[in-house]
């Protein structure tokens, strides 16, 4: 059975839960982002593209070679773009999963499920609901226990006389 969290770490908890939920919500949308673009690119044969000779925004077709699907476009590859973006933010979404795992001394079991959220499309949301909740939920249940112990123990508690003591 794994330890509980210090009570010294809860501001760290704290701070970890606030950076996980912003990272949850930025790759979760990044990840639709990601699907959409798959599915325009492999299902409808498209690719957006930033600037060049189509104009501000918009799509290029893509066709296929011998050496697979190549696009037409010049400009910014924006589908790419999205691709290697999510990517990235996929790996500081990692660090704020393992930062927030390893402070609250979860299972392994629960890091896997939080890795999970940002390749499973709409799981982050889910995942960052109920992490969010949990979190929240054990803080404040450990500290108001730790509030009535020290309030039991307390020696200004013990010499105050009420009506059963007199």
């Amino acid at each position: 059975m794994p330890r509980a969290p210090k009570l010294a770490s809860f501001p760290a908890i704290r701070g970890a839960l606030k950076f996980y939920q912003i990272c949850s919500i930025i790759t979760g949308t990044m990840l639709l982002l990601l699907v959409a673009e798959m599915v325009v690119k492999y299902a409808v044969g498209y690719e957006l593209f930033l600037g060049g000779s189509g104009g501000f925004l918009w799509f290029a077709p893509v066709v296929e070679t011998a050496s697979g699907l190549e696009s037409t476009g010049d400009g910014f590859n924006l589908s790419l773009g999205i691709l290697v973006a999510h990517g990235w933010f996929y790996v500081v979404y990692l660090i704020s999963c393992f930062r927030v795992w390893s402070l609250m001394r979860w299972n392994l079991g629960r890091l896997a499920m939080l890795a999970a959220g940002g390749i499973v499309p709409l799981l982050s949301f889910f995942m960052e609901a109920r992490v969010a909740r949990d979190v929240k939920s054990y803080l404040a249940q450990r500290e108001a226990d730790e509030l009535h112990s020290r309030a039991e123990h307390s020696s200004l508690t013990h010499a105050i006389p009420t009506e059963n003591k007199r």
